[in-house]
């Protein structure tokens, strides 16, 4: 954990729910700074959530060691939240822990610091009660709050068994290869959001050229031997009103919550280097496998550029 969040974080937390207006406390855990202080504890499960940039960073390593030294040889397993092409497999290595005792995962919610991020007010929002909170999440009117991967099925299965106790929501077992489709493909529509400054579906021409773009990204994306057959033939069915259509309906299901604003927040900001690695990753990949992606690569370069151009520096 960052040392900076330690004082904040060893008081309970205070939430802001958007599914129903009111704030829940979050006690009754320990905080630890340093990742050595892992060795000679016993856990059931590890849920990892830095995302897949950070955890390749110096920090990030430091804590898979620790991990590693900690639990090999150990009934404690992990759920692996980071996102990135062949994580699980760098994890797995750097680690030295079973292929039996890490699966991938993920969660429908969506949360923020409320301190941090000022949201346009929506009706259904009580503004008094979120300036409270130290975080507010917004739940997917799904039946499962998360997801694990089966690529250590028993692993999934246990965790899943564990969760589903609980009266809130349950937790879906997925194949890994199902999970993994829509991810850095989803990113390649994010990239066009951006270079669109994050509008709201309704506010999108699916005609327009870089939300084509953003789509042309997508299948191409998708004809990579990763995704097989059930890629290439997503890719095909691919269009860009079917997309703005999802768009739509995913917003109005968060509500109240300002998605496209939160979209901005998370993957225009605080995500943003994870989703990039994803995508240098996608590129490396396609260039071992010969794989053309010249829309892929003309969004990247056109987001290059703007960040030049935003830092002052351009010529």
């Amino acid at each position: 954990m960052r040392p900076h969040r330690q004082k904040q974080l060893s008081r309970p937390q205070t939430l802001y729910s958007y599914d129903d207006g009111n704030l829940k406390t979050y006690s009754g855990y320990d905080v630890m700074i340093d990742p050595a202080e892992l060795t000679g504890t016993s856990f059931d499960f590890v849920v990892v959530t830095l995302d897949g940039a950070a955890l390749r960073a110096e920090a990030g390593k430091k804590l898979v060691d620790e991990m590693g030294r900690a639990f090999r040889s150990t009934p404690t397993r992990v759920i692996l939240f980071s996102v990135g092409v062949g994580l699980r497999s760098w994890f797995l290595e750097r680690s030295g822990l079973a292929d039996t005792q890490v699966t991938g995962g993920g969660t429908g919610l969506h949360v923020h610091e409320a301190q941090h991020l000022a949201l346009p007010p929506r009706p259904g929002v009580d503004a008094d009660l979120l300036a409270e909170a130290d975080y507010a999440y917004r739940r997917r009117p799904l039946p499962h709050d998360f997801i694990v991967t089966d690529s250590a099925p028993q692993v999934a299965h246990d965790f899943a068994a564990l969760w589903d106790g609980n009266t809130v929501s349950k937790c879906a077992i997925t194949p890994t290869g199902v999970y993994e489709l829509g991810l850095a493909p989803l990113f390649a529509t994010f990239m066009a959001c951006e270079l669109l400054d994050w509008p709201s579906a309704a506010d999108v021409d699916p005609a327009d050229e870089t939300w084509q773009l953003g789509i042309d990204a997508r299948r191409e994306i998708l004809r990579l031997s990763m995704y097989g057959p059930a890629g290439r033939a997503a890719g095909e069915q691919l269009t860009a009103e079917g997309v703005v259509g999802s768009f739509r309906e995913w917003e109005q299901a968060m509500l109240p919550l300002d998605l496209p604003e939160f979209n901005r927040y998370h993957h225009g900001g605080k995500m943003n280097r994870q989703d990039r690695r994803l995508i240098d990753d996608v590129l490396r990949c396609a260039e071992e496998e010969d794989v053309e992606m010249p829309a892929l690569r003309a969004l990247t370069a056109r987001l290059r550029d703007d960040a030049w151009q935003e830092s002052g520096l351009a010529p």
